[in-house]
């Protein structure tokens, strides 16, 4: 194999090098002589990097070469020397084994260092990467019945609650410009829905509002995070404002999964749920449970109506129908179709009914005058409503809700700031609930939301990956024709867990399940790339050394110790620059180090930043892969041919035994 590079002619970089320098200055003049920004722009950007090209090829004949070629032809003789030392002394007598033994040792203790780094909540297990809100939103909620104008009221107070932290000085920089707030914008009635809990509609909603918080990017913050904010706005309005529900919520970052404390009562009688509803919530607020925002109930029954009781024995002697009663109700609060308006070729329906202000009077709605005729004498008659009704006041269920035909009552809450957990912090309230001391059998409790969807994805992810192992130990098997090799591959697999569940319990990084388990699945395909390389390549030299008739008295089991000591001192290079260039791809992922190459050739500014979302995002499954990889690479270059020799010396020893 050449490992040195042909010399290139300097007449043929001088010549390379002027034409693209040629086309780079032009491009350069053509930027900074344009008028048009994003033009100039794009002329500057392509003058740079062709510029900076052109460099690179002479900074390469000089120095790089040079340094390359001395590399390839000294420290890689050493290193390939070194290794098929080591690699001969691990593979003599019992040393395979105790290598095998120590890895899988390894193995379990990663899972119990794990295991025990989550029970103590020091590792948290995540169903989505916790993001900085990009958005903060106040839910604010009266119960209904309530006047706009007095939701309009506490509105604008939690509105000036939240303006003295968004808008303090901490957050301007010394040319007044609000580096981390975007805008704030209020809503009052319609439009102010939580989608979490309910589905978005067009009823106005007057004992509602909503406060929403939008932030710059990342980039722009200068460090600062969201989630400080958020925590500052939940500090300042808990409790301050009795009777009024508030919710400090942040924007859905992934797929929609529900609350993540979300508690779900079914029964038959919605009262008693209510009522059941009601004390579960009291008894889990005293047991003051760390991460729980604020329990609420998503019905209650504090919607006021207004009750119509007709007199039906003497609706029937004056020859009334119930029907005509509520007709002439409803017609006066929502209207009766009186004709179609057309205009442009549209159709626009006239609709007749009170005016506000008698709309809501109930003097003038039932006072006025219900006209029928006399079904005695046939003459028309008009008398007032009130005469044959009276109305009372009452309470009662704001919504009706229900879940596979059963009556349900949700119990749901947010998590305070700073916690990601959802997982412990439910299953603290399923040990707390344990000790509940009131009868609940006439109700089913269970416990869904976040945890109910992480539990799904976790499981669907854990069959894929299973599957997929299978189907790789299938194609491996017909590949190999033979089960020994495909089987060194999967229990390589299997071991480079102990690089991702090691780092996570000696750093304490969250679990998140769907990327965490993509890093895992990802990491396999690697595992299973270099196990292949290997172990097909230490066949074929098998093969070869089996036809030479040099080597027909020697041992089989020699031969084979020889085939894989050459494969993998063959293969020492390929391994190591499969991981080296995988690891530095995503290192800066895994660090959230942030350059901008376009303005760093347009503007000459890199607008170099650490961390932001695509940090949080990806920042998990860079790192298990990272991880996973470090242990993948010593399990290829030192575990596979342990246990290719230990397989292979029982398979000798089945043969003899049973020969």
């Amino acid at each position: 194999m050449q490992i040195e590079d042909k010399n290139m002619p300097i007449s043929r970089i001088i010549r390379l090098t002027s034409i693209l320098a040629i086309f780079g200055v032009i491009f350069l003049i053509l930027g900074f002589t344009f008028d048009d920004i994003e033009s100039a722009k794009v002329f500057r950007f392509l003058g740079s990097i062709i510029t900076f090209i052109s460099i690179n090829f002479w900074i390469y004949r000089l120095f790089l070469r040079k340094l390359a070629n001395n590399f390839q032809s000294r420290i890689l003789p050493i290193l390939d020397s070194n290794y098929e030392k080591l690699l001969k002394k691990i593979l003599v007598g019992k040393r395979p084994y105790i290598v095998i033994l120590s890895t899988f040792i390894s193995l379990i203790v990663a899972f119990i260092s794990f295991g025990k780094s989550v029970s103590s909540q020091r590792t948290s297990i995540e169903f989505f990467p916790d993001e900085d809100p990009r958005q903060i939103i106040v839910y604010v909620e009266y119960p209904e019945g309530t006047d706009i104008s007095k939701t309009n009221k506490i509105a604008k107070l939690i509105e000036k609650d939240i303006n003295s932290i968004i808008y303090s000085d901490k957050y301007f920089d010394d040319k007044g410009y609000n580096f981390m707030v975007q805008n704030n914008i209020s809503q009052i009635g319609e439009g102010t829905e939580n989608p979490d809990k309910e589905i978005g509609g067009l009823e106005e909603l007057p004992n509602r509002a909503k406060i929403t918080t939008s932030f710059r990017d990342f980039k722009y913050r200068k460090g600062l995070s969201s989630r400080d904010v958020r925590m500052e706005i939940q500090q300042i309005l808990k409790n301050k404002y009795p009777g009024v529900s508030i919710a400090v919520e942040k924007n859905q970052s992934g797929p929609p999964v529900g609350y993540p404390i979300n508690i779900e009562i079914t029964g038959k009688d919605y009262s008693t749920l209510i009522e059941k509803a009601e004390k579960i919530t009291e008894y889990i607020n005293s047991r003051n449970i760390p991460g729980i925002e604020e329990l609420k109930i998503d019905v209650n029954k504090s919607r006021v109506t207004n009750l119509v009781n007709i007199d039906r024995e003497k609706t029937g002697e004056l020859g009334l129908s119930v029907g005509q009663i509520g007709q002439q109700l409803r017609a006066a609060l929502f209207g009766t179709k009186a004709g179609i308006y057309k205009e442009n070729g549209e159709d626009y329906e006239i609709n007749v009914r009170f005016n506000e202000e008698n709309r809501y009077s109930e003097d003038i709605l039932f006072d006025q005058n219900l006209t029928f005729k006399d079904p005695n004498n046939g003459m028309i008659k008009e008398i007032p409503i009130s005469s044959v009704i009276s109305n009372s006041r009452a309470t009662t269920f704001n919504v009706i809700k229900h879940k596979n035909f059963k009556r349900i009552v949700t119990i749901y809450s947010g998590l305070s700031s700073g916690y990601v957990d959802a997982g412990a912090i439910v299953n603290q309230i399923v040990n707390e609930m344990k000790n509940f001391k009131e009868d609940i059998s006439m109700i089913d409790i269970d416990y869904t939301g976040q945890i109910e969807e992480q539990n799904k994805n976790q499981t669907f992810l854990l069959k894929a990956f299973a599957t997929g192992l299978l189907l790789i130990f299938l194609l491996l098997i017909l590949q190999f024709n033979s089960v020994s090799k495909p089987t060194i591959i999967m229990i390589a697999i299997i071991l480079s867990l102990i690089g991702v569940f090691g780092y996570l319990a000696l750093t304490g990084n969250s679990f998140v399940i769907l990327m965490t388990m993509m890093g895992i699945i990802a990491l396999s395909g690697i595992v299973v790339n270099n196990g292949v390389v290997l172990l097909d390549y230490s066949m074929i030299l098998l093969n070869r050394k089996k036809e030479d008739k040099s080597n027909k008295d020697k041992k089989l089991i020699l031969l084979k110790y020889e085939s894989i000591i050459e494969s993998c001192k063959s293969r020492l290079r390929p391994v190591l620059l499969t991981a080296i260039t995988t690891i530095g791809g995503l290192v800066p992922l895994a660090t959230g180090f942030n350059i901008n190459f376009y303005t760093l050739f347009s503007d000459f500014n890199p607008n170099i930043y650490w961390g932001g979302d695509n940090f949080v995002f990806w920042g998990p499954l860079a790192v298990t892969v990272i991880s996973g990889l470090v242990v993948a690479t010593f399990l290829t270059l030192f575990v596979v041919p342990s246990l290719f020799m230990m397989i292979e010396k029982f398979k000798l020893w089945i043969g003899l035994r049973y020969r």
